[in-house]
């Protein structure tokens, strides 16, 4: 392990943590995404209206000020509930926003809209007399969308989603504003103590570009495995 003036070793402890904060948030995006992708498609009109205010809303708004947004604004809303509950019912609690939990909850609901696009897409996408033949054979709605939906789904989705897994893993570096001890984080107070800038963040990079080389090679197998049978070109 590089020493790095002695702070390789916390500098790989928090290259632990940004994996950690990556995952953690792709699980909230997928199911954010799967449920929005199901809102959008919905013939039920206010479903649909609140998914796609969802969607434009997170789209249109940068990443670092939903970021702030969201960690500041939510421990504002949970300071005055409890000023409230305090002078209403004299019960006085304090409420912490964890940065972790901060973070991982908004990066996942950020990457939530752009899932959620990625998947009506590939649903759209799904033969739609595959889905009327597993009909016709007497499947159930459970059973045709497992079967043959979702497989047919996953094939479509999957360069949108190695696409989206890619940015959200960079866009993991924002949690350092918010006081998450992440490694870029960890490599700006070594660069400030040390200045040598280079030292830290050119291994910070190289980490990043490691977990994309393998995040892609990933992706490859999953997507041999959901193409199986198909014909290219």
């Amino acid at each position: 392990m590089l020493d790095l003036h002695g702070y390789g070793p916390t500098i790989f402890t928090g290259a632990i943590l940004t994996i950690e904060v990556a995952i953690f948030s792709l699980i909230v995006a997928l199911v954010l995404g799967l449920l929005g992708a199901i809102a959008k498609l919905s013939h039920f009109t206010p479903l649909r209206l609140v998914a796609t205010a969802y969607t434009t809303l997170i789209r249109g708004v940068p990443d670092l000020v939903l970021m702030l947004l969201i960690f500041y604004g939510a421990q504002i809303m949970m300071n005055s509930l409890s000023d409230w509950i305090y002078y209403q019912y004299d019960y006085d609690f304090y409420i912490n926003i964890d940065e972790f939990v901060a973070g991982v909850a908004t990066i996942g609901f950020i990457f939530g809209a752009y899932m959620s696009e990625t998947f009506r897409g590939a649903f759209l996408a799904v033969d739609r007399g595959q889905i009327e033949a597993g009909i016709a054979y007497g499947m159930t709605k459970r059973q045709v969308f497992f079967r043959i939906m979702f497989p047919q789904m996953m094939r479509h989705a999957l360069p949108g989603l190695s696409n989206n897994w890619l940015v959200l893993l960079k866009t993991t570096a924002l949690v350092s504003l918010i006081g998450l001890t992440d490694m870029t984080r960890l490599a700006k107070e070594a660069s400030a103590a040390t200045r040598e800038p280079f030292v830290f963040f050119i291994p910070v990079a190289i980490i990043y570009l490691l977990i994309t080389i393998l995040s892609e090679w990933g992706f490859k197998v999953i997507e041999k495995k959901y193409s199986a049978g198909v014909i290219k070109g």
